[in-house]
């Protein structure tokens, strides 16, 4: 996966070094007597936080689009994987960038992380991250000098299978879908509908598709799946795990712990869950789901919003008009149809919701480093004679 993340950093800097001659303002024609125009200006200092899941990934989401739009950024990692955007700095500093364009610090998100969405001379902040220290950083922002905000957080999305769904690719997207990157993502399909007509089957070919996962060494070209990416969440994931179990949710596979050592985890179905239990409702960001059958499209479409989350979801179907209508049904940044996991750089990528504020990637996220300026020139000899 690592391969795959910097070939992803590369194409994402490549695509925002294409806009960075690009940032153009309008030409408004309003009444003859005046010239008028707008212009994108940078917003300044952008402190930037990002998180573990996706260290260098999510290094190049953030400071393509600030630096493209002329900021200057101060990127905090995430304590646990503090080094990809270290080793990224040295090749920012070798491909010549001025002293203090591109800036990378390293910390506790309760010190240098609260220092950032605090300081009275960082004029933006943007975070990736739970949705609850998202709060934490709008509180911040707001009580120093209402600085702008960008917060992509949370989710619990829902990834629905109708009936005429080609089953086979509905499996492969849905267990893509949720332990990919073991589980460890803010997108994860961890809430899973399936039609009554296919329920059954789709469930027996689901659990055998997730034993046949490969859990162990992530640096193993056969692994699928590697281990959690501390004790902390570890033992965070096991107690949802067991609150699954306690509120008498069926575990169809998995549910314990892979091996004796390290933090791995078995790829974890439930069946026979209800919607008000907590691993229905709360992230887990790991390599645990529910699936849950249902009837109509109407009921699903209730249910599939029924989240304090907005981040993602997926619609299974070949037939085009279910895609499209609960696609535009579903309240969600993101629908993917007959997918998972599909992000690309060009495409905006963001929440409803409680997952967040503003959008990451293509040309939409340039509007969270830019201002807009309006200038108003009256004309006329007597003034410019």
């Amino acid at each position: 996966m690592a391969k795959s993340d910097v070939a992803a950093v590369a194409a994402c800097l490549r695509y925002y070094g294409g806009w960075a001659d690009k940032i153009e303002g309008k030409v408004i024609d309003t009444d003859p007597e005046y010239f008028t125009y707008t212009k994108q200006e940078p917003i300044g200092v952008c402190g930037q936080i990002i998180p573990w899941n996706f260290p260098l990934l999510m290094w190049s989401w953030k400071i393509g689009p600030a630096v493209a739009t002329g900021n200057t950024v101060v990127i905090k990692t995430a304590e646990q994987t503090p080094l990809s955007a270290l080793v990224a700095a040295t090749l920012v500093k070798e491909a010549g960038f001025p002293p203090g364009v591109i800036n990378v610090i390293s910390g506790f998100g309760k010190i240098a992380g609260a220092a950032i969405a605090s300081h009275m001379d960082v004029d933006k902040v943007a975070f990736t991250g739970s949705t609850l220290v998202g709060r934490q950083i709008m509180k911040a922002a707001a009580g120093s000098n209402l600085k702008k905000v960008t917060l992509e957080l949370g989710g619990k999305s829902p990834n629905i299978v109708f009936n005429d769904a080609d089953i086979e690719n509905a499996i492969s997207w849905v267990n893509f879908g949720i332990f990919f990157n073991h589980g460890q993502c803010c997108c994860a399909g961890s809430r899973i509908y399936v039609q009554d007509g296919i329920y059954d089957k789709f469930v027996e070919r689901f659990k055998a598709r997730a034993l046949a996962n490969k859990v162990g060494d992530p640096f193993h070209h056969e692994t699928f799946q590697g281990p959690q990416v501390s004790q902390l969440q570890y033992d965070r994931i096991m107690g949802y795990i067991d609150e699954g179990k306690k509120a008498g949710a069926t575990v169809v596979t998995g549910g314990g712990r892979h091996g004796d050592k390290g933090y791995f985890i078995q790829p974890t179905i439930f069946s026979d869950v209800t919607e008000d239990m907590k691993i229905m409702q709360e992230e887990i960001f790991g390599p645990v789901c529910s699936i849950a059958k249902f009837s109509t499209e109407e009921e699903i479409i209730k249910i599939g919003n029924g989240s304090n989350y907005g981040l993602a979801s997926a619609v299974h179907t070949q037939n085009l008009n279910t895609a499209l209508r609960v696609s535009n049904a579903l309240k969600a940044g993101t629908v993917w149809v007959n997918c998972y996991n599909m992000i690309h750089h060009q495409v905006p990528f963001g929440g409803y919701k409680e997952s967040g504020i503003g959008r990451e990637l293509g040309e939409a996220a340039l509007s969270n480093y830019t201002q807009t300026k309006s200038v108003r020139i009256r004309l006329g000899d007597a003034l410019f004679g």
